[in-house]
């Protein structure tokens, strides 16, 4: 059975209006960039961090400290492509949790410029997607120049239209700093203790009152839509703060969404990357089930950022990679327990207003979407699966959930038409503006059950 959701959230009004920007220029600012960027066995293990302000050397216990303790503080520029901006970053090392709820350091990025509100701040969840931690956007603003600098720096096309409206904005290293790339709780936790450590540090100008909203696409989907579900139990000091949570291109069923890829053009080899993140976060052993490629391939995924892995395995499918008495994943019940885990249906319903959007032109970028069971995608996010999770949250009484459907876009280019309305949506929500909502009138969807 679904756990049932909290009592909603009072809402909370902020007459203050935001200054506005221009939709269409990053609108097409968007695009252009994204036509141009398209037990744990040893040798499976994240390297240790070549910085050592990643590394906690307090003499205090983690386990002793509360989830979102500030351990350790510094300043960075923080240049795009290269060039100086007016943007001060302040970066924490903080206490949180990884995904077998032990105690761990984490590392977020707070930027704000010298008119950044001190009340109003939103956390931008990065789709750096990579299994390698110096990928992280952490290390990316910090002067990091190589796949997660590239990332960073087209990213920042979401960030400056919030930092010019005067937001505070907050940037965790979602996937912490193993890289679990794939586990979404683990990525919710980070970024819920994310915003307490920005709210503890006296050099962010923020504070224990201050509001948030959240935004995040893609990869950066997986942490926004999973901080929303897990707030209410995990960190209700925080969604009892958060205005709202804007979301594009969800993963919600990962078993549905590796049989969507398989066999694809361009997306078939995140399956493999995600089934490694995963087993990463776990600290599961998923070669005895894998032959000979698909060992290689998946050592190969151990430091591997998404922009090395996409359009590199065409054709892949599960059955290239594993032993043939496991051709069907699900047999590996290990591996389905895993992937059933980071199934967002199983997950409390979030409190808080929400805006989804979602693609459905897959075959833009070279997935079929006619599968039995699956129908259309983006290419790699499956349409049906969203509706029904949004669908969800609406039977279990969160009645501020706006779904939008977009039938002519794939995932790359979604990313276009979906900004300057979730960046506006946000703006609404600090308003104090009532959230929109089409509870309803979403179409049905997929079904699932684990």
């Amino acid at each position: 059975m679904r756990p049932r959701p909290n009592q909603m959230t009072p809402g909370r009004t902020d007459p203050t209006l935001r200054r506005g920007f221009s939709a269409t220029a990053l609108a097409l600012t968007l695009s252009i960039t994204f036509l141009g960027v398209s037990e744990t066995p040893p040798a499976y293990a994240a390297a240790a961090p070549s910085d050592s302000f990643y590394v906690y050397t307090g003499s205090t216990p983690l386990a002793s400290l509360a989830p979102g303790a500030v351990l350790a503080t510094r300043t960075v520029p923080y240049s795009v492509v290269g060039l100086p901006t007016p943007v001060t970053a302040v970066q924490l090392l903080y206490r949180t949790q990884d995904a077998q709820g032990k105690p761990t350091a984490n590392v977020t990025t707070v930027l704000k410029t010298p008119g950044s509100s001190s009340t109003r701040a939103v956390s931008y969840q990065s789709f750096y997607d990579s299994m390698n931690p110096e990928d992280g956007p952490s290390h990316a603003i910090a002067g990091n120049v190589g796949l997660g600098g590239l990332i960073a720096n087209a990213e920042a096309i979401f960030l400056v239209p919030l930092l010019a409206q005067g937001y505070t904005v907050v940037v965790p290293d979602t996937e912490g700093q193993t890289a679990d790339f794939g586990y979404g709780p683990e990525y919710g936790i980070n970024t819920l203790d994310s915003m307490r450590a920005a709210g503890n540090s006296s050099a962010t100008g923020l504070t224990q009152n201050t509001e948030f909203g959240m935004i995040g696409y893609s990869g950066g989907a997986i942490a926004t839509n999973w901080a929303a579900q897990l707030a209410p139990g995990y960190a209700p000091d925080i969604n009892a703060r958060l205005v709202g949570a804007t979301d594009g291109g969800v993963l919600v069923d990962p078993v549905r969404n590796l049989s969507y890829v398989s066999g694809s053009a361009f997306w078939a080899g995140v399956a493999p990357m995600a089934i490694a993140g995963v087993a990463r976060a776990k600290g599961v052993d998923l070669t005895p089930y894998l032959n000979a490629y698909g060992q290689q391939v998946f050592a190969d995924m151990q430091d591997a950022s998404i922009l090395e892995v996409n359009g590199r395995y065409p054709g892949l499918t599960w059955q290239q990679l594993a032993k043939p008495e496991y051709a069907d994943f699900t047999s590996v019940r290990v591996l389905a327990d895993l992937l059933d885990e980071v199934n967002m249906a199983t997950a409390p319903t979030p409190t808080i207003p929400m805006f989804i959007g979602q693609g459905a032109a897959g075959w833009q970028e070279g997935t079929l979407g006619n599968k039995p069971g699956i129908g259309p995608g983006d290419g790699v996010m499956i349409a049906g699966d969203v509706r029904t999770l949004a669908r969800q949250f609406c039977d279990d009484g969160n009645r501020d959930i706006k779904y939008t459907q977009y039938d002519l876009t794939g995932h790359n280019s979604t990313t276009a038409v979906w900004a300057p309305v979730a960046i506006t949506w946000l703006n609404n929500r600090f308003a104090g503006i009532d959230a929109p909502s089409n509870c309803g009138r979403i179409a049905p969807g997929n079904v699932l059950t684990p």
